[in-house]
C-alpha cells in the first residue's frame, strides 16, 4: 500500500515529486505516532475482555433461536437452582424503561426491549441473562432456562413488510421520505433503468463485545466497556435501571475496532442488571456468534433507478426508489435513510430528482450505523447507472462523469447549496491520469497473481482485466437538526499538558490529534490525553468525523484560552499584544526577539486550565418533500479499480485501487493514509466477500469462517494518488472526515471494473461468481 510520503508535499498527478521538506516532529502536520502504539503492538494494552475484579461473577445471555415467535412462558427455576448460579433476570426484572434505541436527527427511537417480553422479533434477541461463579456454569444455566415459543411466520422480504401484520406497536414503516425536486413531467432523450441490491455487511470488529459491571455503594453501577458514545449509553442504562444518570457511570476501556456503534446495548444492560441484583462485579465476553447476532449491521438495500440524460450525456432527471431493511428495530435507520435519499443522485448536478425512500421493519437481523450508511448503497446504484448511460451513449465512462460533476455552489436534490469545497472534477482527473499497473504475467511461478490464488486459479487465458471508476460522497457530523457539541478541558502544569475530553479513541486518531493540537497552540511537546468516562462533560458519538471537527475544535479553543492566560502577563509586562508573542518548542519569543523565555519559566509552578465547547452551525430536518439544509459539510472521493477476472470461474482479484480524496487539510499524513487504506479495504469486503447470510431470518454460520472478511492476501495495492487540501473554512483546521468516503466509493469502483472486464451488468453487492462470468458472444 502506498500513499503520499509524510515528509513531502503531495505532488499533482502527472508532475514530478515535490522538493523534500523537513517534516515537523510534532504539532499539526506531523506524522505523530499514537501514544498507545507500543502497548497495542506488544499486547499489553488493556481491553474490556482483560478486566478483572474481586468477587467476579460471569454472565451469559439466552438468545432466541427463532426470528419471529410469541413467548408463551419462561421458566427460570431449573437454572436458578443450579450450583454456582447467583441470579437469573428476565423482562420482569427490568425496573425502569424497558426499551432502548439510538439517537437520530429526529430524536431518540426507543423501541427495542432489554429482554423480549411477549414477542421475539429477530434471531438472537435476548430473552434472559444469568450470573454465575464460572463462565461455563453461566452458559449451562442459560441453556437450562425453559422457554415455550409459539413460532410465527417471519417477515424477511422488506417489500412484503408494507402489507404484513405489524411486527411492532409502532408499525412496520419506520420512515418514508418522498423527495421531490424539479419538474416531474420532464424526460431525457436517453433513459436507462436498473435494479440493484446491496447485502448485509457486518462491522466485524476484531475484538468481540465485552464488559464489566461493578455495583457502587450508593446503589448505582459502573459499566466498563468499549463504548463509542458513553453518555448516551449511560443515559440509556439509567433509564432501564430506574436510576438517576449520576448513579450510573460508564468507563470507556480500550476499543478493539469500531466501524459502527461499537457495543451492543443488549449486552451492557443485562450486565448492569445482574451487578445490581447480585451486588457483585459481573463480566461478559461475547463469543463471535453472540457478536454477530447482537450488534447492528449495514442495511440490506433494494434500489430501483431510472436516469434521464440528453444526447450529450448531461443528466436531466434521476428517479429512484430505495428500500432499507431495518430489521426488527429502528435504531439509526431514519438517519441512514436520509443520507441514502439525499445522496441518491451522487456527486453530480441533477436539475430534476424524484426519490422515494423507505426504511421498514422485518424479522431479519438488526441494522444500524455502519461507516458510510445509506451513502454506500446508493453509490453502488448510481454509479452502475452512470456506466449504463455511458454504454448507451457510446461515451467513455470517465468523460460522462466529467460532464456532470458537482462543484461548490451547486445544489443537492434536497435544495441545499454546496458551500464547502467540492473538487470532484479534480479528483476524477487525478485517478484517470494515474499510471495503470502492469498486466499480469502468464508464467506458472506467478500463478498467485491470478484470480482464485494458487489453489483456485484457472486458465490464464481466461483472465480479463477491467478498469472501473466511481465517485462518492458522505456527510460529516450528524444531520437533520442533530445538536452537535463537544466539550474539552486543557490543563498545563510544569511543562506538561493534559487534555480531558469524552471523545472516544476508536482508531480514528482523536487522541493523537488532541496531542498535536495542544503541541501546536501551546508549544508543549509532552501532552497526555485522559481516559474517558461519563464524569466528564459529553462529547457525543464517534462517527461521521465528529471528533476531528467538534472535539478537535473544542480542544483547540480550550488550548487557545490557556495560551492567552499564559501570555497575557508577559504581554502586559513588555507592553505588547499577545498576538506579537509566539510559542514553539516550549519557548516563548516576541516578534522582535527582545523577549525569549520558556513555557516552564513563565508558568513558575502554576497550573493553567480552560474549558471550551465547539458547536457547528445548525442544520434542519428534511421536510415532507425531502428538502432542507440537513448537512453541516460534505466530503468527496474518486476511486479507480483495476481487477483481473477469470471469466470462466467468475473469480475476481483486485489488482489496484487508486484513490484521490478531498481531505480539506492533512493533519497527520501517516494516520490519514492509514485511514484511507483501511476504508478502501472495508469497501473491498462489501464489494466481494462480506454478506451476513440468513435463511428465513436465521443467521447462517455466524462466525469468521462463514462470514468472509478480506485478509492481507486479498488487499490490493492501494495508491493514494492525490489528496486535495482545499480547506473548509467553517471547520476547525479546515479538515474533513477521511474514513467513510473511501468505504462508500470503493465497492462501486470494483463493480464498475468487473463490468468492464466481463460485459455483465453487476447489479448486486457483494459480487457473486456467477455475476463475474463473461456473457457468451451472440
Amino acid at each position: 500500500m502506498t500513499g503520499p510520503d509524510a515528509a513531502t508535499a503531495t505532488p499533482a498527478v502527472g508532475e514530478g515529486p515535490a522538493p523534500a521538506e523537513e517534516a515537523p516532529s510534532h504539532g499539526l502536520g506531523a506524522s505523530l505516532a499514537p501514544a498507545d502504539a507500543l502497548a497495542k503492538t506488544t499486547g499489553t494494552f488493556p481491553y474490556a475482555a482483560d478486566l478483572w475484579a474481586e468477587g467476579l461473577l460471569w454472565a451469559a445471555i439466552l438468545r432466541s433461536p427463532h426470528p419471529h415467535a410469541r413467548i408463551v412462558s419462561i421458566d427460570t427455576g431449573q437454572a436458578a437452582e443450579m450450583p454456582g448460579v447467583r441470579a437469573v433476570v428476565t423482562h420482569e426484572d427490568v425496573p425502569g424503561d424497558a426499551s432502548h434505541g439510538r439517537s437520530t436527527g429526529e430524536g431518540t427511537v426507543c423501541d427495542r426491549p432489554v429482554f423480549a417480553k411477549d414477542m421475539v422479533r429477530h434471531h438472537g434477541e435476548p430473552i434472559a441473562a444469568v450470573a454465575a461463579d464460572h463462565p461455563d456454569t453461566a452458559r449451562l444455566a442459560a441453556a437450562a432456562i425453559a422457554v415455550e415459543y409459539e413460532v410465527l411466520e417471519p417477515v424477511t422480504d422488506p417489500e412484503k413488510a408494507f402489507g404484513a401484520d405489524p411486527l411492532h406497536p409502532d408499525g412496520n414503516v419506520i420512515r418514508h421520505i418522498p423527495l421531490s425536486y424539479g419538474d416531474p413531467e420532464i424526460t431525457g432523450e436517453v433513459v436507462v433503468e436498473g435494479l440493484y441490491r446491496v447485502g448485509r455487511q457486518d462491522p466485524a470488529p476484531i475484538g468481540a463485545e465485552a464488559g464489566l459491571a461493578v455495583p457502587r455503594p450508593d446503589g448505582g453501577v459502573e459499566i466498563y466497556t468499549a463504548s463509542t458514545d458513553p453518555h448516551a449509553d449511560r443515559d440509556l442504562a439509567a433509564a432501564c435501571f430506574g436510576l438517576e444518570p449520576d448513579r450510573v457511570k460508564v468507563v470507556v476501556t480500550g476499543v478493539p475496532g469500531a466501524m459502527a456503534d461499537r457495543e451492543d446495548a443488549g449486552m451492557q444492560l443485562p450486565l448492569g442488571l445482574l451487578a445490581l441484583r447480585t451486588g457483585c462485579p459481573v463480566k461478559l465476553a461475547a463469543t463471535r456468534e453472540e457478536s454477530f447476532l447482537g450488534h447492528a449491521h449495514r442495511h440490506p438495500t433494494l434500489l430501483r433507478y431510472r436516469h434521464h440524460a440528453d444526447s450529450e450525456g448531461r443528466l436531466v432527471k434521476v428517479e429512484a426508489q430505495i428500500l432499507l431493511d431495518a430489521g426488527a428495530y429502528a435504531d439509526s435507520s431514519a438517519e441512514s435513510l436520509a443520507a441514502a435519499v439525499a445522496f441518491a443522485a451522487g456527486p453530480y448536478v441533477v436539475p430534476h430528482a424524484f426519490v422515494e425512500g423507505w426504511a421498514v421493519r422485518t424479522n431479519n437481523p438488526p441494522s444500524g450505523h455502519v461507516r458510510g450508511e445509506g451513502a454506500l448503497q446508493v453509490c453502488a446504484a448510481y454509479e452502475g447507472q452512470m456506466d449504463k448511460l455511458a454504454a448507451k451513449l457510446g461515451l467513455d465512462p470517465v468523460e460522462l462523469r466529467r460532464r456532470n460533476v458537482l462543484a461548490t455552489g451547486d445544489l443537492l436534490p434536497t435544495g441545499q447549496t454546496v458551500t464547502c469545497p467540492a473538487p470532484v472534477a479534480e479528483l476524477l482527473d487525478a485517478v484517470r491520469e494515474a499510471p495503470l499497473p502492469p498486466l499480469p504475467k502468464d508464467a506458472p511461478e506467478e500463478e498467485w497473481l491470478l484470480p482464485g490464488g494458487p489453489e483456485g486459479a484457472g486458465d490464464p487465458g481466461a483472465v480479463r482485466r477491467g478498469v472501473g471508476y466511481a465517485l462518492g460522497m458522505v456527510h460529516m457530523l450528524g444531520a437533520e437538526g442533530a445538536d452537535e457539541v463537544s466539550t474539552a478541558t486543557v490543563k498545563v502544569n510544569g511543562g506538561e499538558a493534559t487534555v480531558i475530553c469524552a471523545a472516544v479513541e476508536t482508531g480514528q486518531g482523536f487522541s493523537t490529534l488532541a496531542r498535536q493540537i495542544v503541541q501546536d497552540v501551546l508549544g508543549v511537546e509532552e501532552v497526555h490525553v485522559a481516559s474517558v468516562d461519563t464524569d466528564q462533560p459529553p462529547a457525543g458519538p464517534a462517527c461521521h468525523g465528529r471528533h476531528t471537527w467538534v472535539s478537535g475544535g473544542a480542544v483547540e479553543r480550550a488550548a487557545k484560552m490557556v495560551r492567552t492566560q499564559l501570555l497575557q502577563p508577559l504581554a502586559h509586562k513588555f507592553g505588547m499584544s499577545t498576538e506579537l508573542l509566539s510559542i514553539a518548542d516550549g519557548k516563548i519569543t516576541s516578534y522582535d526577539g527582545v523577549l525569549s523565555t520558556t513555557v516552564a519559566e513563565t508558568l513558575d509552578g502554576k497550573e493553567l486550565w480552560a474549558t471550551a465547547q465547539c458547536r457547528p452551525h445548525p442544520t434542519e430536518p428534511l421536510d415532507e418533500t425531502g428538502q432542507g439544509d440537513a448537512f453541516v459539510g460534505l466530503a468527496f472521493c474518486a476511486v479507480r479499480a483495476v481487477v483481473d477476472v477469470d471469466i470462466e470461474l467468475g473469480s475476481v482479484r483486485v489488482v489496484e485501487m487508486a484513490v484521490a480524496q478531498d481531505v480539506g487539510r492533512v493533519l497527520n499524513p501517516r494516520q490519514l493514509n492509514a485511514r484511507i487504506e483501511a476504508g478502501v479495504t472495508q469497501g473491498l469486503g462489501a464489494a466481494l466477500t462480506e454478506n451476513l447470510r440468513t435463511s428465513r431470518g436465521v443467521v447462517r454460520r455466524p462466525d469468521l469462517t462463514g462470514y468472509a472478511l478480506p485478509t492481507a492476501l486479498d488487499a490490493p495495492d492501494i495508491r493514494i494518488v492525490k489528496l486535495v487540501e482545499e480547506r473548509d473554512v467553517v471547520a476547525p483546521f479546515g479538515a474533513k472526515a477521511a474514513s467513510a468516503v473511501p468505504v462508500v466509493t470503493s465497492p462501486a469502483a470494483v463493480a464498475a471494473a468487473v463490468r468492464a472486464a466481463t460485459g455483465r451488468p453487476v447489479n448486486r453487492l457483494p459480487i457473486r461468481p456467477q455475476a463475474a462470468v463473461a456473457m457468451p458472444p451472440r
